[in-house]
C-alpha cells in the first residue's frame, strides 16, 4: 500500500467486504482521538458513504465532490469496484485523480487498511 500523495483517500472493493464499516470506524476513531472535529462552516474532513451510480444521477452532488477534491481538505469515500471491467466515467475520474489514493478493501485486509488511513488522515488533520 502506498503513502498518499494527497488527501483523497478512497476505498473500494466487492459488495461485503466493509466499506461502509471501515469508513464508519475510521471516522470513530477520528472522532475519539480529535473532540474538535466536527461540522462547522471551516471543515476539517468529508466523508462520503459512497460515490456511486445512484448518487451520480444528482446534478449537484458531482460537482460537489469534484469541488471538494479540488479543495485542500481531505476527503474519505467509498466508491464502487469497475463492473465487468468497465468503470464509472465519473468514478474513474476520481480514481485517477492525482492526489487520490485508492485502497482495495478484502476480508483479509481490512484492519490493516483502517489502521493506514486512519494514521494518515490523523497526520494529515494535525497540520492543519
Amino acid at each position: 500500500m502506498a503513502s498518499a500523495p494527497g488527501k483523497c483517500f478512497l476505498v473500494t472493493g466487492p459488495p461485503g467486504v466493509g466499506k461502509t464499516t471501515l469508513v464508519m470506524r475510521v471516522l470513530e476513531k477520528l472522532m475519539n482521538s480529535n473532540p474538535c472535529l466536527n461540522v462547522k462552516d471551516d471543515t476539517d474532513l468529508f466523508i462520503i458513504d459512497e460515490v456511486g451510480k445512484m448518487e451520480l444521477f444528482s446534478s449537484t452532488f458531482y460537482p460537489a465532490v469534484l469541488e471538494i477534491i479540488g479543495s485542500n481538505i481531505p476527503i474519505l469515500a467509498s466508491i464502487p469496484i469497475p463492473k465487468f471491467g468497465h468503470d464509472i466515467p465519473a468514478v474513474a475520474r476520481l480514481r485517477n485523480h492525482p492526489g487520490a489514493t485508492v485502497f482495495t478493501l478484502s476480508k483479509s485486509n481490512r484492519d490493516a487498511i483502517e489502521e493506514e488511513i486512519y494514521s494518515q488522515l490523523v497526520g494529515l488533520l494535525r497540520k492543519e
